[in-house]
């Protein structure tokens, strides 16, 4: 009996293959929206913390619209380096069967990861470079050698490699199988 797979059956032929722009931008779209929540949520705390330190005097706090920006585009940088550097992926990633690799196949280091996420909230246009090509990189992929690759797996296949072109390296899936280009088992 084969060992049961992590990958969904459609997905194994795209497992490890770099991802394209509408999955990275759904990705980034989730990760935006978890960012804002944890500014909402964030907000609600900071005021309900002054209501019950004073609830007499107690106002709604009125951040201004810069300080907003910059406490959205300091925490979606924190946030997707300390999650690129830790396990490879955001939880938009995770939702969209993406993982960040660098150019060995393996997980980015916490400088790069830092790196790479500035380089996305500073240049987010960067990331339609990935639509042309057959690599799918953005613009903070090539500086860095970095990749976006669809893995669906819960945690980093240690075999899984990199296919930089067509019919490249291959790769294993969560069994050991070992999967070429769109799937084609490699024996």
């Amino acid at each position: 009996m084969a060992p049961i797979s992590p990958v969904p059956r459609e997905a194994r032929p795209y497992q490890g293959e770099h991802a394209g722009l509408v999955t990275r931008l759904l990705a980034n779209m989730v990760d935006a929206l978890v960012c804002g929540v944890a500014l909402l949520l964030g907000y609600v705390g900071v005021n309900a913390l002054k209501f019950v330190v004073n609830p007499r005097s107690f106002h709604l706090s009125e951040p201004s619209v810069f300080f907003s920006l910059v406490a959205a585009t300091v925490l979606f940088a924190v946030y997707t380096a300390a999650a690129w550097a830790i396990t490879g992926r955001t939880y938009g990633c995770h939702v969209m069967g993406l993982r960040v690799v660098g150019s060995d196949g393996g997980r980015v280091h916490a400088f790069v990861a830092i790196v790479r996420a500035v380089l996305c909230v500073v240049l987010p246009i960067g990331l339609f470079l990935c639509a042309g090509g057959r690599s799918r990189r953005s613009l903070a992929d090539f500086a860095l050698r970095t990749s976006v690759i669809y893995d669906w797996s819960p945690r980093r296949t240690p075999g899984l490699a990199v296919l930089d072109e067509p019919g490249g390296d291959g790769a294993t899936d969560a069994t050991g199988q070992a999967w070429g280009h769109r799937g084609a088992l490699d024996t």
